[in-house]
């Protein structure tokens, strides 16, 4: 293991187009292994704990073969930040040709949220329509908002607590997906989610790779949707192979992220609302981050690993 983290790691900084969860770069770790790359790239207040199964997940890409896939391309939804310019609104929605469905932001201001959904509509009015509040709500504000927001397809992680969720689930008729509830927890196995969500939300490197989030998806029996963590190329391929990987997927997915990097370490067009899986050969070329950054990044891969053994 050592040998292929050590050997062929490179760590890129990629620009993004917008300010999405406060990072306007994104640092990315790459391994290179006998079945292709692989990506390390938990943000960078994530502690040790909380890496370790990323890295299983970059470890995994890099050292197995893919699974048994079902398609060869992954319908998407656009994803849209907490940003209300109209003009970037424009320029972020055309930024998915053919998509169907838009994940939008939401959970910090209503009045802006309201906005922010509204200018979606009118620039994609026969879009599907999800929202996300990343568990800001309480169970009041989520029946508020949705009260006023109009028809949506579903709501992502609305409350924080298994608690709320259930008691949430009780009062709305609106679907829910659970995604930090699932990916946060101390051991995803051990919770359950029983009358609490919908659908899964699966993120394959939060969740430790391809055959742990398989081994999720059944132990919880639910519905799933698989969407990504604003990660390069190589890590977005993998989580369509992950999408590609369920026999049944009737959701589109939140894979469509690479168009808010104003730099990538690959190109995965989006053509007609699709992604298709692709062997990616990342261009590294320009893209290394400063030597101290690269030292950081060896020195939290090798505490990570430890925690993996």
């Amino acid at each position: 293991m050592e040998q292929i983290l050590l050997e062929t790691l490179r760590v890129v900084a990629l620009p993004t187009t917008t300010n999405f969860r406060g990072i306007s770069v994104r640092e990315v770790a790459l391994i290179q292994g006998e079945y292709g790359w692989g990506e390390f790239s938990p943000f960078l207040e994530y502690d040790d704990a909380e890496s370790a199964p990323w890295l299983a997940c970059a470890i995994e890409a890099a050292t197995n073969p893919k699974p048994k896939l079902y398609r060869t391309e992954v319908a998407i939804n656009g994803t849209i930040p907490a940003l209300n310019d109209p003009a970037d609104l424009e320029r972020i929605v055309n930024s998915f040709p053919g998509v169907t469905t838009f994940k939008i932001k939401v959970g910090e201001n209503l009045s802006e949220d309201i906005a922010r959904i509204n200018i979606v509509r009118s620039l994609r009015p026969d879009a599907k329509i999800r929202i996300d509040a990343n568990g800001l709500w309480s169970v009041d504000q989520t029946v508020s908002f949705l009260d006023s927001v109009g028809d949506v397809e579903y709501v992502e992680q609305p409350c924080a607590t298994i608690e709320e969720l259930r008691e949430l689930k009780k009062r709305i008729d609106v679907k829910i997906v659970g995604d930090e509830i699932l990916r946060k927890a101390k051991d995803p196995f051990a919770i359950n989610l029983t009358g609490a969500i919908d659908y899964l939300m699966l993120k394959v490197q939060p969740l430790g790779g391809i055959k742990r989030a398989h081994r999720l998806a059944e132990h919880h029996n639910l519905p799933v949707v698989v969407s990504s963590a604003l990660e390069s190329a190589v890590g977005i391929n993998y989580g369509v192979i992950l999408a590609a990987s369920f026999e049944d997927m009737n959701f589109d997915c939140g894979l469509g992220t690479g168009s808010l990097l104003a730099k990538n370490v690959a190109e995965l067009p989006i053509v007609e609302g699709k992604i298709a899986i692709s062997n990616v050969v990342p261009n590294l070329e320009g893209l290394d981050v400063s030597a101290d950054r690269y030292e950081w990044w060896k020195n939290r891969i090798m505490r990570t690993a430890e925690l993996l053994t």
